[in-house]
């Protein structure tokens, strides 16, 4: 049974089903997710694109449903007794559900570990008190597993294996009509409902003064399965700037870019993948970043920051991710090549620090030896 919450747990799920099924074909995936798990093959009983939510204002508004989806899981756990639940990420939501699936005497593997380095580090022996297993994505994590004898496997980035291009930079600029010889500038607003609606107008605002001063400049958008066309279409026909919109192929469309926005998460990481340089900015409900404030141990939010231990990317948050701010950092990556060839270099040491990947592999063989009472 899988319990995969948002749209990068989504992917995570069904990339380690599918590998599942390379060592046995009849097993059978059952749980809450969406479109990416049920292609591939796991029968999804609550689609949790509703639930995709951050922060602690936006909780309190879909807590009725998120509560009902909590229900819904442990009625499965307890009637139908999988012989492991798979917890990917979607902390708060699978802590809940992990400590009810001991209760079932259901075996629990957590994967993708709660940023426990960077707040409460105290919830490491809850965490451990739930799960039989915690599988982390970061070579650094196990330490703080370790330290409190919690059962901890390493077993890479799932990005590491995902993170490729279908096609040539030069095949991508044709297919997606760009200009070689003007700058192409990506925007990567989310992939929640609530992340679009904060993010997306001011970044197209940042977007409309770079067209000012950079009249060629081009702008793409690759279209997360989660978001609704209606709600991108909404704020895209609003301002006089030209967006091209690309739905499921982020990898082609981010190495296409001279320069990306972005919002902090998954997609941080994969832009590091690509080796693109890139603004991170990122706006929370202002309840639910006056308490990252007190609560946030670590200096940063941007996934490479983080990787390689200092700022390497520029991170705009809260009142700082303005469009006079974005437009600045994105100018900067575009005419100082020296500046934009440094990020270059650090993101090519935190692709180094990452691996070789098997994230999806490996998390497949570990789930196979807890079925098989192996795993320790």
């Amino acid at each position: 049974m899988f319990s995969a919450g948002e749209s990068s747990g989504d992917q995570h799920a069904a990339n380690m089903f599918l590998e599942l099924k390379k060592y046995q074909p009849d097993i059978k995936g059952i749980g809450m997710g969406g479109a990416k798990m049920a292609q591939a093959g796991i029968n999804i009983r609550y689609d949790s694109a509703g639930i995709a939510v951050i922060g602690v204002v936006e909780v309190i508004k879909h807590y009725r449903e998120i509560r009902r989806a909590l229900r819904l899981m442990q009625q499965m756990l307890a009637t139908e007794r999988p012989d492991l639940l798979v917890c990917v990420d979607y902390k708060e939501f699978n802590f809940k559900l992990a400590r009810f699936a001991k209760q079932c005497g259901v075996k629990v593997l957590f994967y993708v570990s709660p940023q426990v380095w960077a707040w409460r580090p105290g919830r490491v022996k809850q965490y451990g008190k739930v799960i039989d297993m915690m599988a982390v994505i970061f070579p650094f994590e196990t330490a703080y597993y370790e330290k409190q004898n919690v059962p901890v496997r390493y077993v890479g980035h799932p990005s590491v294996d995902k993170v490729h291009a279908l096609y040539s930079k030069a095949e991508d600029m044709r297919r997606f009509d760009l200009d070689e010889s003007n700058p192409v500038v990506g925007l990567l607003p989310g992939s929640r409902a609530n992340e679009i609606r904060r993010m997306l107008p001011v970044m197209l605002a940042a977007a409309e003064q770079l067209q000012a001063s950079l009249p060629d400049i081009q702008f793409i958008l690759p279209q997360a399965d989660s978001i609704a066309d209606e709600l991108l279409g909404r704020y895209l026909s609003e301002v006089p700037v030209n967006v091209s919109v690309v739905k499921q192929q982020p990898y082609d469309v981010i190495q296409c870019c001279d320069a990306v926005m972005t919002t902090s998460g998954t997609a941080t990481l994969e832009i590091a993948l690509l080796i693109v340089p890139m603004v991170i900015a990122y706006k929370l409900a202002p309840l639910t970043y006056w308490l990252a404030t007190w609560l946030v141990k670590t200096p940063f939010i941007g996934l490479p920051n983080i990787v390689l231990g200092k700022s390497i990317v520029k991170e705009l948050i809260q009142h700082e991710a303005s469009a006079q701010n974005l437009s600045a950092e994105v100018k900067r990556l575009l005419t100082d090549t020296l500046y934009a060839q440094e990020m270059r270099d650090n993101l090519a040491r935190v692709k180094q620090q990452l691996g070789q990947g098997g994230g999806s592999k490996n998390m497949a063989q570990l789930a196979l030896e807890m079925l098989s009472g192996q795993a320790k």
